[in-house]
């Protein structure tokens, strides 16, 4: 029997714009993981690493027309937005490359011997090591920046790890031009194509997360999906680590105060970040706790106006343009549930913005309203009307983990009035990156950013966004009392790399 055909299809018409591979068979997968892994060794040079990080960002910065235009015909997420999220994952790349310059991700910690220590303490020299080969599922909605070239792919090279990316259905001619643009950068280092493997169909990703040279894997998506992969990589034979984003509510709380001083704002506000992207982004905010009074009454008009204004859009694909219409008439059925702003089908293909609304108290006790705590991904969102502050708590102590949670403070409360530090103190179990007076929509790179949080947000307590996102995909291990002429250079006392590092106690460079 011969494999199948892997489409790319354009979600503004449904129909089929090219094939562009063929689903990949066990063997393919077994091939394409072993080549991966007998690379391993050519990714030991760190300045080696960091040139190809950098030419792969080159190179996608010349590429750019072509892979904004497959991307764009394949998800419909516009030129613009494609062209900002390819800027970014280019800007990942070269970050990465700069921390594999700076080499402390390596974390070099050295403790000579001390007999007057109790228990004494031999020569102890501690950095880590790479996995090995790391499997890369690529997401739907990002096809740069969580795809092929994405933050995943780019940490993993720089750990000095090899990857096999299981290509998104979504954009498959995308991924291969991505793939493609990688690998010319791998050829230009000397470096083996297989540094970056590629691969498509549902059961190659099965194959991949189960093959035994596979050493760790990232993945976002849905929490089926996810938690299916998880559990495979946890029923091998040799568990692994598997860093999963698999789904986020996203709450934000709106304090009566913040409601009463700036109403309008707020509710501007949140229209933009549940509609932008055609609400397709993972930190969407899913669920607003708003107060029931005027003031909330007021922020309720000011959002139902905003989205009233935004266009019916594109979902990356009519699989996920039914579920959306379904998940938002079933929750629009739910007793005492409104919708000011009717979200649902629009044209043929495309799908109305719009937003829920709901007493807080349907939500405090568990029934059929526990929908409404459930991440529907697209346009929409849940406004859950709270009459008073103990409503707040009795919601948000049923909430799962996230990837955000916001609060919205007045501008007395942020200055220490009230009940902010309260609030964020409930906040933060619930999520990896807490927000004051801002929209989760818009995940910036830099060293200090958290993208994850409390499963089912993620299966692990690490970020995919940021540069300790590295740490993912490296071990620590330890010489004792070990020559000086067998240690790794990077453990040496004379320091001949000048890398960063901690010695009996002290930080060095």
């Amino acid at each position: 029997m011969s494999a199948a055909q892997v489409w790319s299809v354009d979600p503004r018409t449904g129909k089929r714009r090219e094939q562009v591979a063929v689903e990949a068979t066990a063997a393919d997968v077994d091939s394409a993981v072993r080549a991966a892994h007998a690379a391993r060794g050519s990714l030991a040079d760190r300045t080696v690493r960091a040139a190809f990080l950098r030419t792969a960002a080159d190179r996608l910065d010349a590429a750019q027309d072509r892979l904004v235009a497959a991307a764009d015909a394949e998800t419909a997420l516009g030129t613009a937005r494609l062209t900002g999220e390819l800027a970014r994952t280019r800007y990942q790349l070269r970050a990465f490359a700069d921390l594999v310059d700076e080499g402390a991700f390596l974390d070099v910690i050295i403790d000579h011997p001390d007999d007057t220590a109790t228990p004494p303490v031999p020569d102890l020299r501690r950095y880590k090591v790479p996995l090995g080969v790391v499997a890369v599922y690529s997401a739907s909605n990002f096809p740069f920046a969580f795809s092929v070239p994405g933050g995943d792919t780019a940490s993993a090279l720089a750990a000095g790890c090899p990857v096999v990316v299981k290509a998104h259905p979504d954009h498959p001619a995308t991924s291969e031009l991505a793939a493609e643009v990688l690998r010319g950068a791998a050829a230009e280092h000397s470096l083996p194509e297989a540094v970056v493997g590629l691969v498509h169909g549902f059961e190659a990703g099965v194959e991949l997360v189960r093959h035994p040279l596979v050493a760790a894997a990232g993945f976002t998506g849905s929490v089926r999906g996810g938690r299916a992969l998880f559990d495979a990589a946890a029923a091998r034979p040799v568990p692994i680590p598997f860093h999963g984003e698999l789904g986020s509510l996203n709450p934000v709380v709106v304090t009566e105060a913040a409601a009463a001083e700036r109403a309008e704002q707020i509710g501007t506000g949140l229209a933009g970040s549940m509609t932008l992207g055609v609400g397709q982004f993972c930190v969407k905010p899913g669920l607003v706790l708003a107060p029931a009074g005027p003031a909330g009454d007021h922020l309720v008009k000011s959002l139902a106006d905003a989205v009233s204004t935004v266009d019916e859009g594109v979902l990356l694909d009519h699989r996920m343009r039914d579920h959306f219409v379904a998940g938002v008439t079933e929750r629009a059925a739910l007793p005492d549930v409104e919708a000011p702003v009717t979200a649902g089908a629009g044209g043929e293909h495309t799908v109305r913005p719009g937003f829920l609304t709901v007493p807080a108290a349907r939500l405090a006790a568990e029934g059929p309203h526990d929908l409404l705590l459930e991440e529907c991904f697209g346009p929409v969102t849940v406004v859950a009307r709270y009459e008073e502050g103990d409503e707040v708590t009795s919601v948000l102590s049923r909430l799962p983990g996230n990837l955000t949670a916001t609060v919205h403070l007045s501008s007395e409360e942020a200055d220490g009035a009230g009940d902010g530090a309260a609030i964020l103190a409930e906040l933060t179990p619930l999520a990896g990156r807490v927000l004051v007076n801002g929209w989760p929509t818009g995940v910036a790179v830099a060293p200090a950013q958290h993208h994850g949080g409390p499963y089912p947000a993620t299966t692990s307590t690490s970020t995919s966004v940021g540069a300790t996102a590295i740490e993912r995909w490296l071990r620590p291990v330890t010489y004792q009392s070990t020559p000086e002429a067998l240690l790794p250079p990077e453990l040496r006392d004379d320091n001949p790399l000048g890398l960063p590092r901690r010695v009996d106690g002290r930080r060095e460079g």
